[in-house]
């Protein structure tokens, strides 16, 4: 269990931060930009939420997504090292990447075909899913990018997590808009 007794330590006022196994890394190092870009996803979830009174179902699959982000974010501050640990490092599971097509489905049956693109916005609470989606992508760009670099570890189930996630913020957006009837479609070339 997490206890934070003193919020600052002063331990990273020389642009450093500790991961949960492993030396110390630059607060850029894309590492920490990745699981802080989770972060940044998971903030704007939270800012979804203020939007949701009337979609407690909605709500409910947000929250557990929360979680599942804090989740998320504790497997990329804990790379696989190949050392014995005295704990078992938090994962992201493949139940959790089942959990969220299943969402994905419940939602989308409810929702008509797209004949366009779908422009970010409609209802608040719509627009605030697509900035969040928007910013899922973002950290899955760069989880990627982690994946892709030398010596580092990340495992499939974590990117297909965040791949995912950024599938359900769409489709959820597109419930929220009435269930797709007031998204505002693309109309290409509509100001040349």
């Amino acid at each position: 269990m997490v206890k934070l007794n003193k919020i600052y330590t002063r331990t990273g006022d020389n642009g450093t931060t500790g991961l949960v196994a492993g030396p110390r890394r630059k607060k850029h190092d894309l590492r920490v930009v990745s699981y802080g870009e989770v972060d940044e996803a998971n903030s704007c979830i939270g800012l979804v939420r203020q939007h949701l009174t009337d979609h407690p179902a909605l709500d409910r699959m947000l929250v557990r997504i929360q979680n599942d982000l804090f989740d998320l974010g504790a497997d990329l501050a804990a790379p696989e090292t190949g050392r014995k640990l005295d704990y078992e490092p938090l994962r992201i599971v493949q139940a959790q990447v089942d959990r969220l097509e299943q969402e994905i489905d419940q939602l989308n049956a409810d929702l008509e075909p797209l004949r366009s693109f779908v422009l970010p916005g409609g209802t608040p609470a719509a627009a605030a899913l697509h900035l969040a989606r928007t910013v899922a992508r973002r950290a899955e760009r760069r989880i990627v990018a982690l994946q892709d670099s030398e010596g580092e570890t990340v495992s499939a189930v974590s990117v297909a997590y965040i791949n995912r996630l950024s599938d359900f913020l769409f489709v959820a957006a597109r419930w929220v808009n009435d269930k797709g009837r007031t998204d505002i479609l693309w109309v290409p070339g509509q100001n040349r």
